[in-house]
């Protein structure tokens, strides 16, 4: 069994991200041996707690880490987000969804 973690605290805390939309997106998205909406019959489990949203597979089938990073990015720039928010690996099995970090005046002080 793989599990994949998206960890979405930082959006769902701002009320930005609609955690529940995002799941169902992910559940009509991900594709499973070529096929979208195949994740029954093979086991793909797709849950979510407050802030996180879990996806575990056998590991036979192949789901990977990339397509999850793929369909984020998606969901991000359908909802307008993708100017906000990015999609960071923290960790082997796991993403996480991150405000980019604007320093303003940078720019201005390496002129002078």
């Amino acid at each position: 069994m793989v599990k994949f973690v998206i960890d979405c605290a930082a959006p769902v805390d701002d009320k930005v991200l609609d955690i529940a939309s995002f799941e169902k997106y992910l559940n009509e998205r991900i594709k499973v041996e070529g096929k979208i909406g195949n994740l029954a019959p093979t086991n793909v489990v797709i849950t979510r707690d407050r802030t996180k949203i879990t996806v575990a597979s056998p590991s036979d089938l192949g789901l990977s880490k990339r397509q999850l990073k793929y369909l984020s990015k998606r969901y991000l720039k359908k909802q307008q987000l993708r100017d906000y928010l990015r999609v960071i690996a923290s960790s082997k099995n796991s993403y996480e969804l991150k405000y980019y970090q604007i320093t303003a005046g940078d720019e201005d002080d390496a002129a002078e």
